[in-house]
This record gives C-alpha cells, structure tokens and sequence, in this order.
C-alpha cells in the first residue's frame, strides 16, 4: 500500500510539474515546431526517430526513447554522452528541456550529430532563464548565441532558432523560486510547499508573454529556445 501511495503522489507531482510550473513542452510555438517535424516520420514508416531525455511520455510511434533511468516507454537506459547506435541511425532527433543536465552538452550534440543520417532533422530545446533544478543535476543555461553554438560547433546547419517561452515565463519562474526560497528562511520544510502554491497562484502571470513575444527586447529574459538543425553530410 505504501508503494502505492507513493507512486500516486509521484505522479501527482509529475503531472503537475509537466503541466503547471514547467510546461515548455506545452507552448503553442513548442508545440508548432514539434508537429511540423513529425512530418518527417509520418511520411515514410521506415524513417526512425529518437527522443533524448523522453523521461517517461511516448510522442510518436516510430521514435524510441532514451533516458538517464529506466521507466515506462524508455526503450534505451544511456546519460546521452555516448549513444549506444551506429552511424546514421535516425532521420529525427529530439532534445527537449534536457541538455542542461548533461555535464558535457557539446558533446552529447556531436554524438547526435553522429547518430543522425544525412539531411536529418535535429530539435533542440533548453531554457535560458529558470532556477536551478536537478534532475539529477543541472549545469546549463543557453542564450540565444548559445543554442546556435552548441549545433553549429557540431556540424549542423542551423535552420532556425524560437523563443519556447516569453519573459513572462522567465519571470514567473523566477519569482515562484524566490518567494519559496524566502519561506525557507523560516521553516526551510516550506520550499515545496509554498513552491507549488506560489506556482499555482501567479501562473497567469505566464499569459503576459502573448504581448511580451512582441517586444523587441523579448531575448532579455526568455525563458528558454528551440532550435532546428540539419545535418547536410
């Protein structure tokens, strides 16, 4: 019973992470972006894709999944730096809101470089400005300069580069941490707590970034990037 309880409330607070506090995945340019490349997969069942970092959500039939701990849908147990495929594997690679956990994240995109076939498509996703959170660990944040440098140092033709979420975000996140960092002055049992009621409350402020996309200062504090690369060779 215990066991059960416990993966209930795991994944209670999954859920709540995926859709609440850290939605990246979620945004409507994320989302957009994704779809699009799918295509590519849909157009031919023999094409293969592989999603890096797939935690334990399965997006499309033909790709496999690869994570730092085994699960439900992780077809492949690896930490990204070294993949276990040959050669040209794969028409499609994804990367989202993970590299920045990889203690060596170049690397990690030479290695997809390697694994991705000839004029196939690699997404890439990391945040720019949120808090600290392990997973089990976090070394990275990329500005905008940053995500095209970490493709493009690997040999890939950087198609293009889109905010995944606005300032709004980036602040919203910001904010929720602090005002549960502060509460940990007090009672440092509080973090979670007042963490996800701080999440919950000033979520709207999430909505400003539909005005902010606009502004032309918008790179400042975004929360984080996509980019959508191209192996050409």
């Amino acid at each position: 019973m215990d066991n059960k309880i416990k993966k209930h409330s795991m994944g209670i607070k999954q859920s709540f992470i995926r859709h609440i506090y850290a939605d990246h995945n979620n945004s409507s340019a994320v989302k957009r972006a994704v779809a699009d490349l799918l295509h590519i997969l849909d157009s031919d069942i023999h094409k293969k894709g592989l999603n890096i970092g797939s935690g334990y959500s399965k997006i499309h039939k033909q790709i496999s999944n690869l994570d730092i701990m085994d699960g439900p849908f992780v077809d492949y147990v690896s930490d990204g730096h070294s993949l276990p495929f040959p050669n040209d594997s794969f028409d499609l690679i994804l990367a989202q809101e993970s590299l920045e956990h990889f203690e060596d994240p170049f690397r990690a995109v030479c290695e997809v470089y390697r694994v991705l076939r000839p004029q196939g498509f690699f997404y890439v996703q990391v945040p720019f400005i949120i808090g600290y959170h392990p997973g089990p660990t976090d070394f990275w944040r990329f500005s905008k300069e940053g995500i095209r440098k970490l493709v493009e140092q690997a040999g890939f033709n950087c198609e293009s580069i889109g905010i995944s979420v606005g300032p709004a975000t980036g602040l919203y996140r910001v904010l929720v941490e602090f005002i549960a960092t502060f509460f940990a002055l007090v009672c440092e049992k509080s973090y979670l707590p007042v963490k996800g009621v701080s999440a919950l409350l000033f979520y709207p402020i999430k909505m400003l970034d539909l005005i902010l996309m606009k502004s032309p200062q918008c790179d400042r504090i975004a929360g984080g990037y996509y980019a959508i690369a191209r192996k050409d060779v």
